[in-house]
């Protein structure tokens, strides 16, 4: 893009971004920092992104003609995949008609959005080094996948998200609940799922990836912490050594160059002293990307904006820092939150509410971000300063 005009004009450039959470609440602020007019689309009413976006709307994003006849009527340059929970068939068709472009590119979007996809991408055209995995359509051709695997092993829908319908199984007793809970919880209705044989890894990072017009950039590593397959806390930088940084960055080269298309990538690796295995790659701001809001000069949003804009981009580290994770701790409409200001005290911290209109015991609501002399000290302020938000019954 090599130029921007005024939003709400006919000179605007329109984005409109497919899901608006937090991390599309983020984006929308930095789009609109330059001028962009932001069109946010969700499953429900007033969404965080929403709250920031020039106009919203809730549409079922999975229903292909629902989601043409938005574009159509809206009419974006741009659209921005911010949740699996589309109709990327659709998204394909949309950007061969040349309706929008689609960010990073629509088969990006399509490919990602399905564990399966991604996974023949990584492991089979690109050869690169994953776990032991198997598909399956049925609870036998789960049995059977995992009489091959071997326990331990994790069981996915294909299309899910933040841990959604996964599950660690240690024994056969395990099985069927790890059916239900996977046929239960995906993201589109399918039988579909994967099995991925357990790695002994040391840790896992992320590897947020930049395609820009100026070429590829990686930022700093970040490591994180996982319960039930959802992040609870993150960092940066995660220390490693220089062979495992070396093959981490060829790794996620190669598969964000597959996928093509301007943007920021969240891949997610394995690492066991020197050696990466692939897990999983995103397309757009990755959830334990939020520690960049406060340890980047330019944070994993910033990045995705001006990447989609065809701007200059600088991946550096400003500091080393954290995020926690602030749940809702209870099922309510419209909560309140104590202890912001004590929260805040805490040296060189930050806080983030989300705004989102409904709670749940395990929602992420919040998070908490701090900085320090190190990452040590930076989780310990974060977590201090996550622990002082209340949630309450307004």
């Amino acid at each position: 893009m090599t130029r921007i005009g005024t939003p709400l004009s006919p000179s605007a450039l329109k984005v409109m971004l497919l899901g608006g959470g937090e991390l599309g609440k983020e984006v929308v602020i930095e789009l609109q920092r330059f001028g962009a007019e932001t069109i946010v689309v969700d499953r429900y009413e007033n969404p965080p992104a929403a709250h920031v976006a020039h106009r919203a709307h809730v549409i079922d994003m999975t229903d292909a003609r629902a989601l043409r006849a938005l574009v159509e009527h809206e009419r974006p340059h741009i659209i921005v995949p911010e949740i699996e929970a589309i109709a990327t068939d659709e998204l394909v068709s949309i950007e061969e008609a040349g309706l929008a472009r689609v960010i990073p590119t629509a088969k990006a979007a399509h490919i990602t959005m399905n564990r399966e996809r991604i996974r023949v991408l990584a492991a089979q055209e690109l050869k690169l080094p994953t776990s032991p995995y198997a598909f399956a359509s049925s609870l036998q051709e789960m049995q059977a996948a995992i009489d091959r695997i071997g326990f331990p092993c994790f069981v996915k829908p294909v299309m899910s998200s933040s841990g959604k319908g996964q599950s660690r199984l240690k024994s056969e007793a395990d099985i069927a609940k790890a059916w239900d809970y996977a046929m239960s919880a995906g993201r589109v209705k399918s039988t579909r799922l994967i099995v991925e044989g357990q790695i002994d890894f040391d840790f896992e990072i992320t590897l947020l990836t930049v395609r820009a017009a100026s070429g590829t950039h990686f930022c700093e590593p970040i490591g994180h912490l996982q319960v039930d397959g959802d992040y609870v806390e993150s960092w940066q930088p995660q220390a490693m050594n220089a062979k495992a940084l070396e093959r981490s960055r060829d790794i996620a080269g190669k598969v964000t160059a597959a996928l093509g298309g301007y943007g920021i990538f969240g891949v997610e690796l394995f690492v066991r002293a020197d050696e990466v295995w692939f897990s999983e790659v995103s397309p757009r701001p990755h959830d334990t990307g939020l520690v960049t809001l406060v340890s980047q000069h330019q944070s994993e949003f910033a990045l995705h904006a001006r990447a989609i804009l065809g701007l200059p981009v600088d991946t550096s580290l400003r500091a080393p820092g954290a995020s926690a994770v602030i749940y809702g701790g209870m099922d309510e409409k419209g909560i309140a939150f104590d202890g912001l200001a004590e929260a805040l005290a805490v040296p060189q911290s930050e806080v983030r509410l989300f705004g989102k209109p409904e709670s749940f015991k395990k929602r992420r609501m919040g998070v908490a971000l701090a900085r320090g002399a190190d990452t040590d000290e930076a989780r310990a302020r974060a977590k201090q300063a996550a622990s002082r938000i209340r949630p309450v019954k307004a």
